[in-house]
């Protein structure tokens, strides 16, 4: 049954990668290999953002909804703001233009966003806000954010932290094409989490809803080590979820043995990841891949979801 709702895919529509290969200075591409500031020229397989086959990829999994956004490794956010503004707006005018299977995330500049803007389109059809991780990495980095998150929140939309760029690290020498993936994205995720935590988020924004990409690198699973070093742990927040992408069996059983399954929801990062297809039984498969998905895009309970639909980007 292709019922699934898949929070966490990406996919390049044509005019973002007509502006990738206009440019000079990185990220661009070069046909089909990208070139970025901090990571190894990358050989991208087009048929990864062929959109019939994507759509085909899904439906064989059970997925029917796949929420794409713009990757933020490439480090699109944080260029000066008139680059920044145009290649965002590429990707927001082929998100626009994408099959009703996709339902694209908006992004924004990171320096001096422009809010109505980002108003504007959580207001015609993107679901929500992506983030930067390594913009939200430390709790001054959520208040400098704050006023917008505070767009999002108004709209009741959630935010989405994904891995942002990798920073340029000259001492660090040769490492392999999988260093950043493992060791870098999954370092700024948990900066991300911890900044949230540590700033207190909740009383920041008390009806924002927050999904961490990557399970958060399994920062909730050291919880018992932020209470041995002498910091508090204030529960669950119903609100605050954490995607399944990168992790399998043993990596989500140690996530929902700290969350619980509520707050664990389907995102796969395809085409870098492939959908989880079940997890700890029917009823936790069902919650994780259908019913907590439903709860980030629009914040009922499960009881409510029946006959709900999302926004389209129009």
């Amino acid at each position: 049954m292709v019922t699934a709702i898949d929070l966490h895919q990406h996919l390049w529509p044509e005019p973002l990668v007509d502006r990738l290969r206009a440019r000079t200075r990185a990220p661009y591409l070069r046909g089909w290999t990208l070139h970025t500031q901090a990571e190894p020229p990358y050989d991208v397989d087009p048929a990864h953002h062929d959109v019939d086959r994507r759509i085909a990829a899904d439906r064989r999994q059970g997925v029917g909804v796949a929420c794409v956004s713009l990757s933020a490794p490439l480090g699109i956010e944080n260029l000066v703001r008139p680059e920044a503004a145009a290649l965002l707006a590429a990707w927001h005018e082929g998100a626009r233009a994408l099959p009703p299977h996709f339902r694209p995330w908006a992004s924004v500049p990171m320096v001096d966003p422009d809010l109505d803007g980002l108003a504007t389109l959580l207001d015609d059809g993107f679901i929500g806000l992506q983030v930067p991780a390594t913009d939200l990495a430390s709790p001054a980095a959520w208040e400098r954010a704050g006023d917008l998150l505070r767009v999002a929140e108004r709209a009741g939309r959630p935010v989405f932290v994904h891995p942002g760029p990798e920073v340029v690290r000259p001492l660090a020498g040769q490492v392999p094409g999988w260093w950043a993936p493992v060791v870098g994205y999954a370092h700024q995720m948990q900066a991300a989490w911890w900044g949230w935590h540590a700033v207190g988020g909740r009383a920041m924004f008390p009806r924002l809803r927050v999904l961490f990409g990557a399970g958060a690198g399994l920062a909730p699973v050291h919880h018992e080590r932020l209470v041995a070093r002498g910091g508090t742990f204030h529960g669950i927040d119903p609100h605050v979820y954490v995607d399944t992408s990168s992790y399998g069996p043993q990596g989500l059983d140690a996530l929902v043995r700290v969350l619980g399954i509520d707050v664990v929801a389907l995102g796969s990062d395809r085409p870098y990841g492939e959908p989880v297809d079940r997890v700890l039984g029917d009823a936790a498969t069902y919650a994780i891949r259908v019913g907590n998905p439903r709860r980030v895009l629009d914040g009922t309970a499960p009881a409510e979801q029946e006959g709900r639909s999302w926004p389209r980007a129009s």
